[in-house]
């Protein structure tokens, strides 16, 4: 942890860890469900995962606080490897809105819509169990591992997050 004891500077590996479990689950959920719509979907939904995360370290990470470090999604070290450290001030100065985040709440939704539909055309048990847990990872699992373990800790916040200013103007 830093000097202020609420904050970490590098994050520990089980932290890291699980939200990834939780991110990559929503990735694998979610590519299952576009698998059965057939090769060529999933394909797309696998490319489009990529880009969003990619989006992510390149417009927010590079110029985060914890670039190159142990950040608690894991991305400030992958971050380093693939791009040059950015401007710190860049991040937050950084207005976003509901808009900005959708391409990334799209990576859940468009599985939910897609397995719905699958349902109504031919019920399937699994896809009623895929949906089910990726709409529970998707809502609850992110905002436990969020509000409990990643951005209760983060020193980013501290010196400014345009994410935290988004979810407290809904409060």
């Amino acid at each position: 942890m830093s000097n202020n004891a609420e904050y970490y500077e590098d994050y520990p590996k089980s932290i890291v860890l699980l939200a990834n479990f939780i991110s990559l689950s929503i990735y694998l959920i979610g590519a299952y469900i576009m698998s059965q719509t057939g090769t060529l979907w999933l394909g797309f939904y696998i490319l489009y995962c990529l880009w969003v995360e990619l989006k992510v370290l390149k417009r927010s990470c590079v110029n985060c606080f914890y670039f190159g470090k142990s950040c608690g999604l894991g991305r400030g070290q992958v971050c380093s490897f693939l791009f040059k450290k950015g401007d710190p001030e860049k991040f937050v100065e950084r207005n976003i809105s509901w808009i900005d985040l959708a391409p990334d709440f799209m990576v859940f939704i468009v599985p939910l819509i897609c397995g719905i539909v699958l349902l109504i055309i031919n019920f399937d048990i699994l896809i009623l169990i895929a949906i089910l847990i990726l709409a529970v990872l998707s809502s609850a699992g992110n905002a436990i591992i969020r509000g409990s373990f990643v951005c209760k800790h983060c020193k980013q916040k501290e010196l400014g997050c345009p994410a935290v200013e988004l979810m407290e103007k809904r409060k």
